[in-house]
């Protein structure tokens, strides 16, 4: 029990730890803002802290690290290679055979195979085709597939898909990122409408009991008649379940907040008392300047959703090469050209040709090996379902971008209507303020009642109410209209 306690406190004092440093990373960059600013929590301080630290960035980012590794193990296929064996005989006191070779091979884009070597031999029994000088024998040479695999062929394609996999994770991460910023942002105005919907609900409060002591004060007096202290009591008792239950939703959202706020090696925090949302009244209106036109012009070449398609159709069609380079016929060409232990030049002295002829015409070892399946099913299968799915892809790619296009046109649309109905909401509030200033005038004066007086009280507080649910609502809409862009980043 004393070493759970102790685990218990030492996790509290790093919570508070962190956000201790949290607190002076902003303070630093907010330090030229009023003393009282220093406490609001902005949507941009909070995505930025999601962006460095959440588990989902920090996975995101291996995409590019593990599109690197694949690259580079594509590469491998392109590495020179040294190769060497030897293999000997020996029986009742006699060398039957020593064969050794050892050589270099270097892969080319090409798609030739460059090689060099050196072979040795010797022995009592050796096979009359391993014969080699007595010096051994070097050579350098080429292999080279002719037909199928002269374009391009498994080791080629391989790379260039691993090269198109960086654009294609790159796309992946961007996807991620926006998604988890979208909720976090979702989860950060929501803690804002709690918030200042808690703050409207103590205001309500303390003006009802106010006029609470003030109708007491006047029905002791015998200016105000008994039913209306409790009148105002029962208001009073409204507004306390009305504060409790904004004060548990406030509490739920910090909660789902802090869900998203993560420091260095994956240490979750808590939202801290030390900061605050913004208050309605300083919520930025300011509408997302968007050159639809344009926007919508380079969605394919921008969005990453779109990307992704973009870099499968790239994949498909190294594919579709590949498949169609099999219906070519197998003509693979070898040309070895030989030394005397290292000398390629020298010949025995009686060939008249000369020395450097003898090397391209006597001194060498070539072949052609050629094959063809006779109908090719199988390739024109694989091509046929290539085919198929570039098909496929393009549909979707085509459905996708409607559907984004069409997206963006909507968040557009609702962020303006949104934007109205804020505007005709502040002026309704207003309306009801003067209503609720006129009534406070008629009730001292004796002329309304307390059951009007609260009613129009509620209905301002019930306004209220709206304009935070649209403001938040607006705010929430504008990042949906960034992340349909592709870019809430």
């Amino acid at each position: 029990m004393l070493n759970s306690n102790i685990m218990k406190m030492k996790k509290y004092l790093i919570v508070k730890i962190s956000w201790a440093i949290y607190i002076l990373v902003f303070s630093a960059q907010l330090h030229a803002q009023p003393m009282d600013s220093l406490q609001v929590f902005t949507e941009a301080a909070y995505l930025d802290w999601v962006k460095e630290y959440h588990p989902i960035i920090q996975r995101a980012n291996l995409l590019q690290r593990a599109a690197e590794a694949y690259q580079l193990k594509a590469r491998g296929g392109f590495e020179p290679k040294v190769e060497g064996s030897i293999q000997q005989k020996s029986f009742d006191g006699k060398t039957y055979f020593t064969i050794g070779q050892t050589g270099l091979k270097i892969p080319t884009w090409l798609g030739a195979e460059v090689k060099a070597g050196y072979h040795w031999t010797n022995g009592v029994f050796l096979n009359p085709e391993n014969n080699l000088p007595t010096n051994g024998q070097a050579f350098v040479g080429v292999n080279w597939s002719l037909g199928r695999g002269l374009r391009i062929d498994e080791r080629r394609a391989t790379l260039k898909k691993a090269r198109l996999l960086e654009e294609a994770n790159e796309a992946e991460r961007q996807q991620q990122v926006n998604n988890l910023l979208l909720e976090a942002g979702k989860a950060y105005w929501e803690w804002v409408y709690a918030y200042n919907s808690m703050q409207i609900q103590e205001e309500g409060l303390r003006l009802s009991s106010i006029r609470l002591e003030g109708v007491r004060g006047s029905f002791l007096q015998g200016d105000k008649p008994a039913i209306d202290t409790l009148e105002s009591l029962i208001q009073v008792q409204n507004r306390e379940i009305a504060l409790n239950e904004a004060m548990v939703q406030y509490d739920n959202q910090s909660r789902i907040l802090s869900n998203f706020l993560w420091y260095e090696n994956e240490l979750p925090l808590e939202v801290s008392d030390l900061l605050r949302p913004p208050n309605y009244e300083e919520i930025d209106l300011s509408n997302v300047r968007l050159n639809l036109t344009q926007l919508l012009d380079q969605l394919p070449e921008d969005h990453p959703t779109l990307q992704a398609y973009r870099v499968k159709l790239a994949q498909l069609e190294i594919d579709r090469r590949l498949k169609a380079e099999q219906l070519k016929p197998q003509i693979d060409v070898e040309l070895n050209l030989l030394s005397d232990g290292f000398d390629f030049v020298n010949t025995p002295k009686d060939f008249e040709g000369g020395n450097f002829n003898a090397l391209l015409t006597e001194n060498y070892k070539a072949g052609i090996n050629v094959s063809m399946p006779i109908f090719n099913r199988k390739t024109r299968g694989d091509l046929e379902l290539v085919d198929l799915k570039l098909l496929e892809t393009n549909y979707l790619l085509r459905q996708k971008s409607q559907d984004i296009k069409n997206k963006i046109l909507n968040y557009q649309g609702v962020l303006d209507n949104t934007k109205q109905q804020i505007v005709i909401n502040q002026s309704t509030i207003d309306n009801y303020q003067i209503l609720l200033d006129a009534e406070n005038e008629k009730f001292r004066f004796g002329e309304s009642s307390i059951f009007l007086l609260n009613s129009r009280e509620q209905k301002l507080i019930e306004s209220q109410l709206k304009l935070i649910k649209l403001l938040t609502l607006y705010r929430k809409n504008r990042l949906a209209l960034l992340w349909a862009t592709g870019s809430v980043q």
